[in-house]
């Protein structure tokens, strides 16, 4: 058993594992990806910038350095860059044990648009998944997956613009966040209940990482933000003197908690247990409203594979 972080979350042995961690060149990826190495499993590392990739294998290697890492490229704002890496995966035929989509970004300063013409943000965060996903299936039920799709505290309210999923008509940058991470948790709503139905063997559960100092609110010239957020200062200064909120290591606990804690229901729902959600040690919580309505998670993976034209067969 390997332990994790001051709340000491045992991670089970996860020699001849395979596992996809997306976002994991930094932040709360990078320490979910880092853990499961040190647990043994093979650690699968799709990045966008090769550079910051190999920097994020070569730290995780000179702290385990028996792990076995790949890293592959993928632009999940991409359709076909996506399509590109699930062909790879699907070419080397090795069952996923474990896919954890975790990779995201928050509220550039303007509306931008995906190389497709999607908002980046519902792009990038749940359409990128969502296309990988479905992509990978046959792996995913080879491995009898586990499959944890990462949301965020700010899906805590909000909704669906179903009218104008793209914000082309009144762009707001949070309230886009917020649908892309309520659309991360309906999809794993969703993907537990087909797999239920279909037989897949595919086990489907839902993380939020509570609040910490991540690169999300960092200076990200991508998404023309060319200095940390207000909100970054923030929380840096409340994770530093333990006020409420957690670290980038215990944000990392919930969706590792998540992926390889035996015995754990579809549709669980793990995060920080703090009141309040935003810290603490993690656990199953009660779903938050907005990850409640089952009919939105079924019109959410139709609107899905519409756009992708990515679809389960």
């Amino acid at each position: 058993m390997t332990r994790n972080s001051r709340y000491s979350l045992s991670i089970p042995d996860l020699t001849g594992r395979r596992a996809v961690v997306t976002g994991a060149s930094d932040g709360i990826g990078w320490e979910i990806a880092n853990a499961l190495a040190g647990a043994g499993a093979e650690v699968v590392v799709p990045v966008r910038d090769p550079n910051k990739g190999a920097r994020a294998v070569e730290r995780i290697r000179d702290r385990h350095p028996a792990a076995t890492l790949t890293m592959e490229d993928v632009d999940l704002s991409s359709m076909a860059s996506v399509e590109a890496l699930a062909g790879r995966l699907r070419a080397d035929g090795t069952p996923i044990d474990i896919l954890i989509n975790n990779a995201g970004i928050m509220t550039p300063p303007k509306r931008l648009t995906t190389g497709d013409g999607f908002e980046v943000q519902f792009g990038t965060n749940h359409l990128g998944h969502f296309a990988l996903t479905v992509a990978v299936l046959p792996l995913l039920r080879s491995g009898k997956a586990r499959v944890v799709s990462q949301t965020s505290i700010a899906a805590k309210r909000g909704s669906i613009n179903w009218d104008d999923l793209n914000w082309e008509r009144h762009y707001d940058a949070m309230k886009a966040y917020r649908q892309s991470k309520i659309a991360c948790a309906l999809f794993g709503l969703e993907l537990g209940r087909r797999s239920r139905a279909a037989g897949w063997d595919v086990t489907s559960v839902i993380s939020h990482p509570g609040v910490a100092p991540t690169s999300l609110l960092a200076a990200r010239p991508e998404v023309g933000r060319t200095a940390p957020t207000s909100g970054r200062r923030v929380i840096e200064w409340m994770s530093r003197h333990g006020v409420g909120v957690g670290t980038v290591e215990t944000a990392a606990l919930p969706a590792l908690m998540a992926a390889t804690q035996p015995e754990t229901p579809d549709d669980a729902f793990f995060g920080p247990r703090w009141p309040g959600d935003a810290g603490g040690p993690p656990g199953v919580r009660q779903p938050w409203q907005p990850f409640r309505d089952r009919e939105a998670a079924s019109r959410l993976w139709a609107v899905s594979e519409q756009l992708t034209r990515v679809t389960a067969g």
